[in-house]
């Protein structure tokens, strides 16, 4: 269903909605790279839709992941590990969250977090992620707002759609997002 010449990878920082928007594309019919190495748990209790339990990086970095083996399927990889995707074709569906309700859902899965020393930090990172990508010619992207996904999910994954260039349930992608999860909001 999707382009196998093309690595499409969903990102950004831990705790920004990658989970969610995998289990939209997922919902709606879409090729999801992910195994069963990380089960769903009370922080994302409809899994985590990732391979390797989440260590993708450490494998991008030593060069025992080639993204081109998952060609025509979606597979998540944290901002973190943009900078170590060797040159390929690249269409990243890249979440922004407020960064006060990222530390505030680290903070309920027991990460130490320190506000004023760690928000700065997390901007930082979607800052150079966002750069990286704008600076690479192999490498097209999308931000989704994770609290516009959550005001209005179909439109966002409207967006989403026309950007991988490919139709597939919005029904369904939709209706995998449950405003319930939305447990870590801004003010909180």
């Amino acid at each position: 269903m999707l382009d196998e010449n093309v690595n499409y990878i969903v990102s950004g920082l831990e705790r920004s909605g990658t989970s969610l928007m995998m289990q939209m594309l997922h919902a709606g019919g879409l090729p999801v790279a992910f195994d069963d190495s990380r089960p769903a748990d009370e922080h994302n209790p409809r899994g985590y839709f990732e391979l390797a339990g989440g260590k993708i990086i450490s494998r991008l970095m030593d060069g025992s992941f080639d993204p081109e083996t998952c060609g025509g399927q979606i597979v998540k990889v944290t901002a973190y590990g943009l900078q170590f995707l060797p040159k390929g074709r690249y269409k990243v569906v890249y979440m922004l969250r407020n960064i006060d309700e990222v530390l505030s859902s680290a903070a309920r899965m027991g990460a130490p977090t320190e506000p004023a020393k760690d928000g700065p930090l997390l901007r930082k990172l979607n800052r150079v992620a966002l750069a990286l990508m704008d600076s690479r010619d192999d490498v097209e992207y999308v931000t989704v707002k994770h609290a516009d996904l959550m005001k209005n999910p179909r439109k966002e994954i409207e967006r989403v759609a026309q950007f991988l260039g490919k139709e597939f349930d919005l029904d369904r992608a939709t209706a995998a997002v449950d405003p319930r999860l939305y447990r870590s909001r801004s003010g909180e």
